[in-house]
């Protein structure tokens, strides 16, 4: 009986391996430049209001008279303001607190908007009604000026202004969220989700918020640029941060009348919120051109 040669032929297996789309905007990300400088600034500010109590030479809130507005000198590098505190370490202080109120305002803003526009965007009907005429409301005043009045009823204070930065940007994530949930509550998978009885909090928080995370986070990055100006301009109305507080804002409101006499007490304030704005703004757009399918090739 002859023998049959069966000849097998190795399987070839697939060189590319399934990238998540979280890891391919990363890499997107790390090709923008731009992005990079960005992530570098913050991550510089965030190094200096960690390490703040090591970098800083001097107290924040201890000043010598005798030093009042002295220019930038080998003792105090960028110069002493108008009651004699190193403006160094004031700058460095007020990092910590410039971007603890961005972050945290912001984290109560996309909390409480993503919950409002869920239930709005889901229900629909009187829910949506309601949660959107109150949205449409708010932003019917400038959010600056609906800060100073929620601060005002509160009484001024750093709390206090976190809490009203955080109302006032609730309405720029409802609406975003609502605007995806109407989108994506139309699609298969969920009105698979709904055919085999699963609840409705599952889907909200197992299918429908996960395909909304992409444009909360690029908003939300922008948003912290926004909140961290809105607080400055808080502290510079008095509204704010409170003395002794190094406030960027503060600081800028205090020294405004030494501008032309000591201009680096208000310089260097300023330029510290302009680089970290910058840096959120560079980052937003870097993970806005990573996460929005539309801007890849």
């Amino acid at each position: 009986m002859a023998e049959v040669n069966v000849q097998t032929y190795p399987v070839k297996q697939a060189d590319e391996q399934v990238i998540s789309p979280w890891r391919e905007a990363w890499r997107t990300l790390r090709k923008n430049k731009l992005a990079l400088v960005g992530m570098g600034i913050i991550c510089f500010f965030v190094i200096v209001a960690i390490f703040a109590p090591f970098i800083a030479p001097y107290p924040y809130d201890v000043g010598d008279l005798k030093m009042k507005n002295q220019p930038p000198s080998e003792q105090h590098l960028l110069g002493t303001d108008y009651n004699g505190r190193d403006v160094l370490s004031r700058v460095i202080y007020g990092a910590r607190i410039s971007l603890w109120v961005g972050t945290f305002s912001v984290i109560g803003s996309v909390v409480a908007g993503t919950i409002l526009g869920l239930l709005a965007g889901y229900y629909g009907r009187w829910v949506d009604t309601l949660i959107s005429r109150i949205f449409d409301i708010m932003l019917a005043f400038p959010s600056i000026l609906l800060a100073i009045a929620i601060v005002a009823i509160l009484g001024p204070s750093l709390q206090n202004a976190l809490l009203a930065i955080a109302i006032v940007n609730i309405p720029t994530f409802g609406r975003l969220v609502r605007s995806r949930v109407l989108s994506l509550k139309e699609e298969e998978f969920v009105m698979a989700a709904r055919a085999i009885g699963m609840k409705d909090s599952r889907i909200l928080l197992q299918h429908i918020l996960p395909n909304s995370m992409a444009p909360i986070i690029v908003t939300g990055t922008l948003g912290i640029a926004t909140a961290i100006i809105e607080a400055a301009a808080l502290g510079f109305l008095g509204l704010g941060a409170q003395a002794p507080e190094p406030e960027w804002g503060k600081m800028l409101s205090d020294s405004r009348q030494y501008i032309q006499k000591a201009p680096w007490t208000v310089i260097f304030p300023g330029l510290s919120i302009m680089l970290t704005v910058l840096g959120f703004n560079l980052i937003g757009d870097g993970l806005r051109d990573a996460l929005d399918p539309r801007m890849k090739n």
